[in-house]
């Protein structure tokens, strides 16, 4: 299981985690819970971390403090045994203090790299985990806390989105949890976070607990995966932007990473990788409505609702760049050179398009990353003709794209897209869709976003369970 930051909001939704906890092991089920940090924790490490650069130990000092008490108070509201309690507050203390370090000893070198931003950031999971851990002991439940790391999930120094090895792993993982199992303990783990083979720690991207979940239960031939969160389960579009949005019953993994890519936020977009192979089944339920089953991802049988498309999704914030010129027709190794300055500069491309007459490709980038894309790919093109006068950039544009696995093989799918939102209005700058044909995807104005979703929505009758 794992309870994602809305399913461990407050008080309240701590109590309701642990008992589902509670309510599964009396089940006969075996379970091992990976718990995310609290709401906004991880955005405010990263941003006392930037300001501790500054020197500035008194805002350190703050910060920590109005944390760890915000920590203490919600375990005091939902811990009602002392010994339990005290326990909790002392860890709760101990992580204060070790994060308390790492953000003065930034502020005092004036150095913040990526090695101790991971450091910095696992501190949001450090602070949940021992919360929850003990109000499950309080409710009788034998439990443990442990960081991902501890629990024996191995990477490299990727730091920032490191990459587990998985052989290590799963012997480390075998050994460390299995015991404890068989005791009947029940491990809750610091999602997020964990450890290089020389020990040190790195993290496994934003919203890595989902990742931690599906690497644990790879490693143990679980049964089931479940991922706790507020909504009831993975929806065919954003219900803030199409309120006829409806939950999607089931989905093959290809089509869920592909939703997961594209913006859908129930699940994190690498942690279907480790239970693909074991074919181990991924649902996404909600914590707060337990009356639904949720979105079933994967599982034995062939999933096919016999609907073309089953959901819509929009990515924001991104950006888009085009290299042009007539002399790009025909000469060799142009996209070669453009995609690896930017991969030698650490940028992701999201989407890539390139015109048959070969004189011209435009891609997209998050767009916190444009002006160093721009500014790589200008010093890299420098002496070709594609230098900064080809170099073309929107930074108001918007990804929006219709995923199914029913697309593939069925003729009219993209007249139909491009149909409904030229009837909207909504001009379409770029398209891009992969050989798998599970998805269509392309570019819009950022105002038009919303419109283009509505759109498609409509055209392909989503507004109902699928």
């Amino acid at each position: 299981m794992k309870f994602g930051g809305s399913s461990v909001v407050d008080a309240q939704a701590i109590s309701r985690a642990v008992r589902i906890v509670a309510e599964y092991q009396l089940k006969g089920h075996r379970l091992v819970v990976v718990v995310s940090a609290f709401p906004n924790v991880t955005d405010e490490l990263t941003s006392i971390s930037e300001k501790a650069v500054e020197g500035n130990l008194k805002i350190i000092d703050e910060f920590v403090e109005r944390r760890t008490r915000y920590h203490i108070n919600t375990a005091k509201e939902c811990i009602r045994d002392q010994t339990i309690l005290g326990k909790v507050v002392d860890e709760l203390n101990e992580n204060s203090l070790e994060m308390r370090g790492i953000l003065r000893s930034i502020a005092r070198l004036r150095e913040f790299t990526p090695r101790s931003k991971d450091f910095v950031l696992s501190f949001g999971e450090r602070l949940s985990a021992p919360i929850l851990c003990g109000a499950a002991a309080e409710l009788g439940l034998k439990s443990v806390w442990l960081t991902g790391g501890d629990a024996g999930i191995t990477t490299d120094e990727n730091f920032g989105e490191a990459n587990p090895l998985m052989d290590v792993t799963v012997r480390k993982v075998r050994a460390k949890l299995e015991p404890m199992l068989n005791e009947g303990k029940i491990p809750f783990i610091a999602g997020y976070v964990a450890t290089s083979p020389h020990g040190v720690t790195t993290t496994l991207g934003r919203g890595g607990s989902d990742y931690t979940a599906t690497l644990i239960a790879a490693s143990l031939d679980a049964d089931e995966v479940l991922i706790w969160q507020e909504a009831e389960g993975l929806m065919t579009a954003d219900p803030k932007i199409e309120p006829n949005a409806r939950l999607i019953r089931r989905l093959s993994y290809a089509e869920a990473s592909e939703m997961a890519y594209f913006g859908a936020k129930a699940i994190h977009p690498r942690a279907l990788q480790p239970v693909v192979e074991k074919q181990i089944p991924v649902r996404i339920r909600s914590s707060i409505d337990l009356t639904t089953e949720g979105t079933l991802v994967g599982g034995d049988r062939e999933v096919n609702t016999g609907t073309v498309v089953k959901a819509v999704t929009l990515v924001s914030r991104v950006a888009m760049i085009s290299v042009t010129g007539s002399g790009m027709a025909g000469l060799p190794g142009v996209a070669a050179k453009v995609f690896r300055i930017l991969g030698d500069t650490d940028i992701n491309i999201l989407m890539i398009s390139q015109s048959s007459s070969e004189a011209g490709i435009s891609f997209v980038v998050s767009r916190e990353k444009l002006r160093q894309a721009k500014n790589a790919l200008g010093l890299g093109l420098i002496g070709t003709e594609f230098a900064k006068k080809n170099l073309v950039s929107e930074d108001d544009v918007c990804v929006i794209a219709a995923v199914g696995s029913g697309m593939k093989g069925t003729s009219g799918v993209a007249a139909k897209v491009f149909r409904a939102v030229a009837e909207k209005d909504v001009n379409v700058r770029m398209i891009a869709q992969g050989s798998s044909e599970l998805n269509i995807s392309f570019i819009v104005a950022e105002k038009d976003g919303p419109k283009a979703i509505q759109a498609l929505h409509d055209e392909f009758k989503l507004g109902r369970n699928l």
